[in-house]
């Protein structure tokens, strides 16, 4: 099972239990694929084998022709629970990082319009790539982040976390009334506008300013 260590701490990395996701948090990016906002988060889950760390090129899939990024802010829970409230949701979480949703949009779409689940469009290998994660304590105002994704030397998406529509401490008391949050559950909090195509050969870079700066080499199947 693949492991999460959080940066400059000593302690042990913790196993990934859960991948969730959260879709249609940021209005602006609602709008640029045609949805439409729902009145509670839209919420699915990854396989932890699409979990994929920095290192190591993201490989695209063989069965997609038209896979997206989608960066996010991706928070990693330290302290699992069950109807955990709003107000001591932040305790619950371990470490912040980013991440990239992976979504095989081609096969999106045909499933959405079938009405059938997405797990195949969602859940392939490297679909959840993620950044290095830094200690919550080490974030002064989790509330205020912002954050940037550079597609070839050109940033293509910057994130306000203030502009979600449900915030954090609305996702962890949500999905822990739904699921027992466990230590060691990432979630993936949402994208914002700003999505587009990978291709071979392209480079992606994370930045969460002053604690995150990654990057990520993309390739064709090497299979």
């Amino acid at each position: 099972m693949p492991h999460i260590a959080l940066q400059a701490q000593q302690t042990e990395a913790v196993q990934v239990r859960n991948i969730f996701c959260i879709g249609r948090n940021y209005a602006a990016h609602i709008a640029e694929l045609g949805n439409r906002p729902e009145e509670d988060p839209v919420v699915f889950i990854k396989p932890t084998s699409a979990l994929h760390l920095p290192g190591t090129p993201i490989v695209l899939p063989k069965h997609s022709s038209d896979v997206h990024y989608e960066a996010e802010l991706v928070l990693l829970i330290g302290q699992g629970g069950k109807n955990i409230t709003e107000d001591k949701a932040l305790k619950h979480i371990a470490g912040y990082g980013l991440g990239l949703d992976l979504t095989a949009r081609d096969l999106q779409a045909t499933a959405k319009k079938g009405g059938l689940p997405w797990a195949i469009a969602k859940g392939f290998d490297c679909a959840a790539t993620v950044s290095p994660f830094v200690s919550a304590e080490h974030i002064q105002n989790p509330t205020c982040i912002e954050f940037e994704m550079h597609l070839n030397g050109q940033v293509r998406q910057r994130g306000d976390i203030r502009k979600m529509l449900f915030p954090i401490p609305f996702i962890v008391r949500y999905l822990s009334e739904v699921f027992t949050l466990q230590e060691g559950d990432i979630i993936f909090t949402g994208t914002p506008e700003g999505v587009g195509s990978l291709t071979h050969g392209d480079t992606v870079r994370l930045v969460l300013p002053g604690h995150i700066d990654t990057e990520f080499e993309v390739f064709d199947s090497l299979n």
